[in-house]
């Protein structure tokens, strides 16, 4: 049992990337910071995302990637412009990590894996004197001696630290068993921290498909759409699922569709599935005589429809439209898809909500808890795939580090 505090310097809870880069950041300037993570091993959150291919950031214009930040824009902007998308990928070159950009101007390392970077992520950190403890959940605080005191839960006893400094990064509450698991929001709000409710992002979406079409085309990929949700909308693929639809391009439309549910009960989500073609020329090639040929062949022949597509368009088209030609047309450039919720928040990608901004310092301390910093997906803020999310919570991750040297009366 352990009877008093064992006294650090700086402590940083969770050990993801954005921990990962605070520690970079204090270890370069003489630091020797603790982090403490409640899993056996560290990143397995940015491990995961890794095996599909690690998406480490976008090669965009540096305005148009921090649009993508949405209403956070203006609170997210400081961090990314001082690390931006540029200096994610000399990071990575940094690290014996070479990228290359892709033919949608996502960056990937050579490797497409996130194991080699990581690897060597942590041997620097190591090298330069940051420590990590696994196995350990942060609790909250506790009184010790008279003052607050961190507390974990551990395999073997409590355990209870005292730093001038901490920080949080201890991610959102999706893929819990991967560690974010959005426990921290009971401990914060009992400080007075001001905290957004956690909603799925980058999530799939509900529609109400009969049992034929889900039978049918669970798992087939729609390609080469325009998907538009209000005033929202983006070119790309997604993916019919048994419950409804996902993939990469609802994933970037997912903050305005889930709005749109919780303001109306539903989304009414529009696809054109011939984008590169207009309305008038849809027309008068579903105008020519089909002759004996089906409305199958037909489609298939006039519009290039064919498989998941031409079933999605059934399955959304009353009978009578998809007999007219300008109507038949007017669907394919703008069929209706009404979407009924976003799947449960355990299956997200990310999260949206988090600690508030006012509840936080520009420097991202904490105004309850002097001394307490936070970082990443646990802030209000979130971002579609493509490399925003990672870039995002790093550039974070760099910021409150520098802070925490400010508190500590060492800034520059």
């Amino acid at each position: 049992m352990q009877n008093s505090p064992e006294e650090i310097e700086i402590a940083i809870i969770g050990a993801g990337p954005a921990g990962l880069m605070a520690a970079e950041v204090l270890t370069e300037t003489g630091h020797k910071p603790v982090l403490f993570d409640a899993m056996p091993t560290p990143a397995r959150k940015f491990l995961m995302a890794g095996k599909s291919g690690l998406n480490i950031t976008h090669s965009e214009p540096l305005e148009k990637f921090l649009s993508r930040f949405g209403n956070r824009e203006t609170e997210v902007a400081p961090a990314v412009r001082d690390f931006t998308p540029e200096d994610m990928q000399k990071w990575c070159d940094s690290l014996g990590v070479k990228t290359f950009i892709g033919s949608s101007g996502r960056v990937f390392p050579r490797e497409m894996k996130a194991s080699p970077l990581l690897r060597a992520w942590l041997e620097r950190l190591y090298q330069n004197g940051a420590s990590l403890r696994t196995r350990h959940r942060w609790t909250g605080w506790a009184k010790t001696g008279g003052s607050d005191c961190l507390t974990f839960v551990t395999n073997d006893s409590p355990v209870n630290i005292r730093a001038r400094a901490t920080i949080l990064a201890l991610g959102g509450a999706s893929w819990p068993k991967l560690g974010s698991d959005g426990t921290w929001q009971d401990i914060l709000k009992a400080k007075g921290v001001e905290i957004a409710p956690l909603k799925p992002a980058n999530c799939g979406f509900g529609a109400r498909w009969s049992e034929h079409f889900r039978s049918r085309f669970a798992g087939a990929p729609i390609k080469g759409c325009m998907l538009s949700v209000g005033e929202s909308s983006t070119k790309g693929d997604f993916v019919i699922s048994v419950y409804g639809i996902e993939g990469s391009a609802v994933y970037t439309l997912s903050r305005p569709l889930r709005q749109a549910i919780e303001n109306n009960g539903e989304a009414l989500l529009t696809l054109d599935l011939v984008p590169d073609r207009t309305l008038g020329a849809l027309v008068e090639r579903l105008s020519k005589p089909r002759g004996k040929r089906s409305f199958s062949t037909h489609l298939k022949r006039a519009a290039g429809i064919t498989g998941a597509k031409a079933s999605l368009l059934r399955e959304c088209l009353p009978t009578d439209t998809l007999a007219d030609t300008s109507k038949l047309a007017a669907g394919l450039k703008a069929l209706p898809l009404r979407l009924s919720a976003p799947r449960p928040i355990e299956e997200a990608i990310s999260t949206a909500g988090g600690i508030s901004f006012c509840a936080l310092t520009d420097g991202l301390m904490l105004k309850a808890l002097p001394g307490v910093f936070a970082a990443g997906e646990m802030l209000d803020w979130e971002a579609p795939t493509g490399g925003y999310l990672l870039t995002g919570s790093m550039a974070q991750g760099r910021q409150a580090a520098k802070n925490v040297l400010t508190f500590l009366g060492e800034g520059g």
